[in-house]
């Protein structure tokens, strides 16, 4: 017998979203990553402890519980709104702020009185500091996600964050160096004992801008007017945009101070602009750029001081720092000692004398974990954040519109770059910059600003693995005759007239 083939109900005809399947969002594979990223850094607590107490206290769990709250409503909020965001991201960052609030709290130990430290608040010092602004800026992070529900409506403020972010740069530059200096470096806005680093945020405020605008002028900037050596250079005309922000480089460079944020900015727009026209001349012109000015600025700082003075002394000491052990390579000496001293597998969490680094709460904590963890453990470090810069860079990849692979792309180098700036610093790599370790370091600004970014990339990353079935919705019956039509949830649509 045979019978009649009644009508499929496909999600196409009904008018219904496909199920949305954990397997496609991998939402629950990234909270067991979460749990297994969260018991590790419980388990760092605890050998912390037992190393410099002989004893685990009966609370060593707490800051991981605190963060592991935290890291959950976040795991939460994404996926309700960013479903199918990449599953990775959260526990890798979730595991270096873990590792950072730990070590900061083992530094607190270390100060604090003997009779204190096994009782030390949870909340107290550097560390407790630390924690309380992790909640501030996860909630942040959360609520970026619930703002921007689509990268691409950052595009319609380019030029206004552009602005922004320029005036978030200037103003440390122009405010006196009692409201503005700490430790020869122009980056901040200080209010009595609280103080902020605006270019934190300007780095995303000028990505966006970056972006957009390279987006726009891709064409343009992809055209060549010579080939040397089977590398096409740019036409002379085209130049304007890169000499502008390189001469905004410099001018960060002699006024903040800092080569690491001078060659953030620069460095950021100029791979952004690699990325959007596949011409490796732009790097070549930005790498010659950028090194000759900072040679010029370390030969007149030599020669006239003035502006220069501050760089062509930084210059000095990562020349010879054991010229001047005691004083003025005192920071950098202490750091390649730790590091030195820590060998392949470290003294062990809380085994070292990391106090001695002078700011390794902030600049030098790489250097501080170096002495307790190792070169392994220092690599591990690495391995995570490569893996985030990878996770970002292939959320770029993979995006559909131009201008979420130039934000995205350029997020994931900015993470990259400054995570190269101080560590080449501690490790004499490049002159020491004013730069914190992203995640790890003691700070609000870079706190806030780089969960913001984890956040932007997280957008990106759910547009691009999104399937086109749960982001485009089928017609039902009965819509107009000149609304588009989807075709079997293709990507192809017939426009009837």
């Amino acid at each position: 017998m045979s019978s009649q083939a009644g009508p499929v109900n496909t999600p196409a005809a009904t008018g219904e979203l496909p199920r949305v399947r954990d397997v496609q969002t991998r939402r629950n594979a990234e909270l067991a990553l979460l749990g297994f990223a969260m018991a590790l850094v419980a388990a760092y607590s605890a050998t912390i402890q037992l190393t410099m107490f002989d004893t685990i206290t009966g609370n060593f769990w707490v800051p991981a519980a605190v963060l592991s709250v935290l890291f959950l409503g976040l795991h939460l909020v994404v996926r309700y709104a960013a479903p199918y965001a990449d599953p990775a991201l959260i526990p890798a960052v979730a595991l270096l702020n873990g590792i950072g609030v730990g070590f900061l709290r083992r530094l607190d130990l270390a100060e604090a009185p003997a009779a204190e430290r096994l009782n030390y608040p949870i909340f107290a010092g550097t560390g407790g500091r630390q924690l309380a602004w992790t909640l501030i800026s996860v909630v942040l992070a959360a609520v970026v996600l619930m703002i921007v529900k689509d990268h691409r409506a950052i595009s319609r403020y380019a030029y206004t964050l552009g602005l922004g972010g320029i005036v978030l740069v200037l103003i440390p530059a122009l405010l006196p160096r009692s409201l503005s200096e700490i430790n020869g470096a122009k980056l901040w806005i200080k209010f009595g004992s609280f103080s902020i680093q605006p270019g934190e945020f300007a780095k995303l405020a000028l990505l966006a801008f970056f972006a957009y605008y390279l987006v726009r002028k891709r064409e343009v900037l992809s055209l060549a007017s010579r080939r040397v050596l089977g590398v096409d250079f740019p036409r002379g005309r085209d130049l304007g945009p890169v000499l502008a922000v390189w001469a905004v480089s410099l001018l960060v460079l002699i006024f903040e101070k800092d080569l690491g944020t001078s060659l953030l900015y620069f460095g950021m727009f100029v791979v952004t602009l690699y990325i959007a026209t596949e011409r490796v001349s732009w790097l070549i012109i930005g790498l010659l750029l950028f090194f000759g000015g900072a040679y010029s600025a370390y030969l007149l700082g030599a020669s006239v001081g003035g502006p220069f003075a501050n760089f062509y002394d930084r210059a000095q000491i990562w020349l010879d720092p054991f010229s001047d052990p005691y004083l003025r390579g005192y920071q950098l000496v202490q750091s390649l000692l730790g590091l030195g001293s820590g060998g392949l597998f470290g003294a062990g969490p809380g085994g070292g004398q990391p106090t001695k680094i002078p700011e390794v709460h902030n600049d030098f904590i790489f250097a501080g974990l170096g002495e307790e963890i190792g070169l392994f453990g220092l690599s591990a470090l690495l391995i995570i954040y490569l893996l985030i810069v990878q996770r970002g860079l292939r959320a770029g990849l993979a995006v559909r519109d131009s201008f979420g692979k130039l934000l995205a792309g350029g997020l994931a180098f900015t993470l990259a770059l400054q995570v190269f700036v101080i560590v080449g610093g501690i490790s004499r790599l490049i002159p020491l910059t004013g730069q914190t370790t992203p995640f790890l370091s003691a700070g609000g600004s870079s706190l806030m600003a780089n969960w913001m970014l984890i956040a932007v990339v997280l957008r990106v990353s759910d547009a691009a693995r999104r399937p086109v079935d749960a982001s485009v919705s089928a017609r039902p019956s009965g819509s107009s005759a000149s609304a588009p039509a989807q075709l079997h949830g293709a990507p192809t649509e017939v426009i009837k007239p």
